[in-house]
């Protein structure tokens, strides 16, 4: 099982290629690339050949630093803008343009959150939330099998969310029926909706887990804490990753504080480096 961790973490918009080496010389394999998310950048505003040229010069950059691209995180805003038919349209053809920009980025899969009509909430018309999801999805994913990536849709942590638990999320996947629709694991949402995230992985299983974000919390907030400072059993669930033949990346969702001191920084950068290997070794 190979190690990642989210591009935030390292990027450095002004020395890309430091960044992303300081990253493989902490032990990591992979990037989890989520420079997608925001879609009110320059890279968004670009014509179609400067977008793939820009995605396409970071790809290299990151390779020739030895590292994968393992996943992308396409767009998310908070609060969300899904209320309206209008804001959907928007949304589904940023989301479309991201699903290019992992292909030319090489990367097999882009995790996704449920679209939240409704708010965070659970107290909408529950009926019409599956519907518009539904739709919106099975649109979606004809786009990503026609791009060859696979959308990874991700458990969240909002329990009255209708679309929350990790369960909640497989049985979705399944009614949509698609190769190209499969599921992010978040470890930190799982505790939010009571779930542990070892049971999460037994109930996937790997047909339909593809994708990780790893991290802790307290059991109520999204803090993403690095593992063993919250209520996670890392234990259990290192060994059902190793017992379901997981071999995609352990990818942390978390990160050290940019405000440290450079050098205490790197020490503890590494120190996280070594507890995602940990995380590896069942």
């Amino acid at each position: 099982m190979k190690t990642g961790i989210d591009s935030s973490a390292y990027r450095d918009a002004a020395d890309l290629a430091a960044g992303y080496r300081r990253m493989r010389r902490h032990g990591y394999d992979c990037v989890d690339y989520q420079e997608l998310v925001n879609t009110e950048t320059p890279l968004f505003a670009a014509g179609e050949s400067e977008f793939e040229r820009l995605l396409r010069e970071e790809a290299d950059i990151i390779r020739g630093a030895g590292l994968e691209i393992s996943q992308t995180h396409g767009p998310w805003r908070y609060p969300p803008r899904d209320a309206e038919e209008a804001d959907r349209a928007e949304r589904f053809d940023k989301m479309a343009r991201a699903l290019h920009g992992t292909r030319v980025m090489g990367c097999p899969y882009m995790v996704i959150h449920p679209i939240m009509p409704f708010g965070t909430g659970g107290d909408g018309d529950r009926a019409r939330f599956f519907e518009i999801n539904f739709d919106y999805y099975r649109r979606l994913s004809r786009v990503a099998e026609a791009e060859g990536v696979i959308i990874c849709l991700e458990n969240m942590p909002m329990p009255e969310l209708p679309l929350a638990r990790p369960a909640e999320i497989l049985a979705f996947v399944k009614e949509i029926d698609s190769p190209a629709l499969r599921v992010c694991l978040d470890t930190g949402h799982c505790t939010m909706c009571g779930v542990q995230p070892a049971d999460a992985v037994r109930e996937l299983g790997t047909e339909y887990l593809r994708v990780l974000h790893v991290h802790d919390n307290d059991g109520r907030r999204d803090l993403h804490w690095l593992p063993w400072r919250g209520v996670i059993d890392w234990a259990a669930f290192s060994q059902a990753l190793h017992d379901v033949g997981f071999s995609g990346a352990l990818s942390l969702e978390t990160r050290v504080k940019a405000a440290l001191p450079a050098e205490l920084r790197e020490y503890f950068e590494i120190g996280l480096g070594l507890i995602a290997r940990r995380l590896t070794e069942g």
